[in-house]
């Protein structure tokens, strides 16, 4: 496993193209509404980040199984758990959720981060697992500090969806990120404290969790990239970037204007 540990000059370039992660992801959650296709939404994220001086990394990064992603971010709607590909045959409705992933390469280095978005007006059982998935997240990062194991993060998501009924995807995970959008260590939303790997300083990882209404059985489109739910009930994804210190996280990317946007809708 090849972990490569961050200067402080590159977590603040790191900081960079997380925060600008942020600003799209706000910049999509304005235009998330009724009657918008997410490749409308695809086409914003894309302008947003070429404009500011930064690469889209998501536009045709391989995949094992078929073509390279088409999309500047990932839509996942509803059921579609992760790698939703942003196509004009989407149309947002009233009471869907969308998860916008969104990964940036800017100044050598990368962002990465995801939000779910409601759409309209969502039931509140769904906004209870957009809720739980949310502070989920930051349960995990609490204890992602040196000294401690990627095992304490994967416990503390998976006691806290778990606990209140939710099904943690275990196929996907979160993962280490630098100069390469992914790399070591991989980081599971399941675990056991105190073990996996040992958590150092300078360590730039993204934690994110994927949390179903249901079962945690999941299955692959035929498009070769959507993920979907087996029992087709909806998922959250909420995903930071955050670089590993001592004491508290450090978290790189932000939901700031995300949340600020939110509180005027609502």
């Amino acid at each position: 496993m090849n972990i490569f540990l961050k200067t402080e000059d590159e977590i603040e370039l790191m900081r960079e193209a997380n925060l600008l992660v942020g600003k799209t992801l706000a910049e999509v959650g304005r235009h998330v509404k009724p009657g918008v296709t997410t490749l409308q939404l695809d086409r914003i994220a894309e302008e947003f980040i070429r404009d500011n001086g930064a690469i889209p990394t998501f536009k045709d990064f391989p995949s094992p199984y078929g073509p390279p992603f088409p999309g500047s971010i990932c839509t996942s709607v509803n059921d579609v758990v992760v790698h939703g590909i942003p196509t004009d045959d989407v149309i947002l409705r009233d009471g869907d959720i969308i998860s916008v992933d969104c990964g940036t390469l800017l100044k050598g280095f990368n962002g990465d981060s995801c939000y779910t978005f409601c759409v309209g007006e969502v039931s509140e059982e769904v906004r209870e697992l957009l809720r739980t998935t949310k502070e989920s997240l930051y349960k995990g990062i609490e204890v992602a500090q040196a000294g401690h194991h990627v095992g304490d993060i994967g416990q503390a998501v998976q006691d806290y969806c778990q606990e209140r009924g939710y099904g943690i995807v275990r196929e996907l995970t979160g993962h280490g990120i630098g100069r390469e959008m992914h790399e070591d260590p991989p980081v599971p939303n399941y675990g056991r404290r105190g073990t996996g790997t040992l958590l150092k300083a300078g360590m730039c990882i993204a934690i994110e969790p994927m949390v179903t209404m249901g079962s945690r059985e999941i299955a692959m489109l035929p498009d070769r990239w959507s993920i979907v739910t087996r029992d087709r009930l909806p998922a959250a994804h909420f995903e930071h970037t955050i670089a590993v210190r001592a004491g508290k996280a450090d978290i790189l990317s932000s939901f700031e204007e995300i949340e600020h946007l939110e509180r005027q809708n609502f």
